[in-house]
């Protein structure tokens, strides 16, 4: 009988990891898009750290990112079983901030009169060029931002591989989310590891004996630094894409008017849905950065006027 309850146990076990496999490649399937712009966005994260710093930065980063999900995976399941909406509140606040924070960006590249004095940056910029100077307290800054829109991402991605064992047990709901937590922490922050390092794998090659070695490691090393710059565009668009589709999905009226849009272009329906969201979310972006410098303003020219 005891032989019998525990064949019973362990085919019913069998089952549940059965079905948590299938809803994991599912969910992993469905957040794609999500995990691509997350790459990037982390990969720019790290630009203008110091060669020797990279890899503490990523280690650092990645850390904070498995804090979050420690965070983020029993809070979902909480919410969603006491008020799904406020998932969907709280993706909203984080679209916002991801489009502030892409807009801030491109405002301060190209017109960097219209907003203050970056300040950070330039003393940022300052200690790197100074070999005295520690630089972990700058880190300290990049790190704990890089963490934050980690944070935002991380969510977009839980609550969209939610969605996709909406018809799941708990128990099969927590597998599914926690497996792919932990392993999209480690491989997000493992291929970050290995771009911002291609550089010094390219020097490496070169110093080898072999002609095919050099050449590869040549063009290793020369195409490091487009490819970071290349994921920093990516990253900054990113946070328009990802931020912007938050905001529009949540925002009925906005939804639907680019669904109609976009399903006129007919084959290009999905491109022409992405450029919207990353446009929509420009806009949104512009306007709150808008809003905080003029009160920003407003606070200085009260404190002036004090002072006097």
């Amino acid at each position: 009988m005891a032989g019998a309850s525990l064949l019973t146990l362990l085919d019913d076990i069998s089952v549940i990891l059965d079905d948590v496999s299938v809803m994991t490649k599912v969910a992993a399937k469905k957040t794609a898009g999500v995990l691509g712009d997350d790459l990037a966005l982390n990969a720019e994260q790290v630009t203008g750290v110091k060669a020797n710093r990279e890899l503490p930065v990523v280690w650092a980063v990645a850390k904070g990112s498995f804090v979050n999900k420690l965070i983020l995976v029993p809070a979902a399941l909480i919410i969603s079983a006491i008020y799904p909406p406020l998932v969907t509140f709280l993706l909203m606040c984080g679209g916002l901030f991801l489009v502030y924070e892409g807009a801030e960006k491109v405002i301060h590249r190209f017109w960097p009169h219209a907003l203050p004095h970056d300040e950070e940056q330039n003393a940022r910029r300052q200690a790197n060029a100074d070999e005295t100077v520690d630089l972990v307290a700058f880190e300290k800054n990049k790190i704990k931002g890089a963490i934050r829109t980690d944070f935002i991402l991380s969510a977009e991605i839980i609550v969209i591989a939610l969605g996709s064992t909406a018809s799941a047990t708990l128990l099969e709901r927590s597998l599914v989310l926690s497996i792919l937590a932990i392993a999209i922490t480690i491989g997000i922050y493992g291929l970050v590891a290995g771009i911002v390092k291609i550089d010094d794998a390219g020097l490496h090659l070169m110093e080898q004996e072999g002609n095919f070695k050099q050449k590869l490691g040549k063009v290793m090393f020369a195409a490091a630094p487009k490819l970071m710059k290349f994921l920093s565009i990516a990253g900054t668009l990113a946070m328009f894409l990802v931020g912007g589709g938050i905001l529009v999905h949540g925002i009925g009226f906005l939804d639907h008017g680019v669904e109609d849009i976009a399903h006129l272009t007919g084959i290009f329906e999905s491109v022409t849905t992405a450029i919207l969201n990353g446009v929509i979310g420009f806009i949104i972006g512009a306007v709150i950065v808008g809003i905080f410098t003029i009160v920003g303003k407003m606070r200085d020219d009260d404190t002036k006027s004090a002072t006097h």
